[in-house]
């Protein structure tokens, strides 16, 4: 194998221990806004029956048109999108030294072999 490529096998390796907190982070923000999703329906259920709405199924529909829980799905949506951003670019990376693996452990056989 070339050193170009064990280079590449280092900055795969890099990518993976500099990311891994982004990663966390990107993952911890999208736990929090669905479960923070479930206390804002609730409290928008609250509000609607103060407004009059009685029926737990009135309550609800309001809740899930409110603009205010429109603003959860959006954040919900930007950190899955970044969430699956960092995950896709550890796999890639993963894949890389899996294959650096491969092309390594065929080197060291064919060399037995010579």
């Amino acid at each position: 194998m070339n050193e170009d490529a064990e280079i590449n096998i280092f900055r795969s390796l890099d990518y993976l221990r500099d990311n891994a907190p982004a990663y966390a982070k990107a993952k911890s923000e999208r736990v929090y806004l669905e479960e923070f999703r479930k206390t804002k329906k609730a409290l928008l259920m609250r509000e609607a029956e103060v407004a009059g709405h009685k029926s737990a199924a009135t309550q609800e529909r309001e809740a899930y048109a409110s603009p205010d829980y429109l603003v959860v799905l959006d954040g919900l949506r930007a950190a899955v999108e970044e969430e699956e951003r960092y995950r896709w670019m550890m796999v890639a990376a993963q894949a890389k030294i899996e294959a650096w693996r491969t092309l390594e452990s065929s080197r060291r056989y064919e060399a037995k072999t010579v």
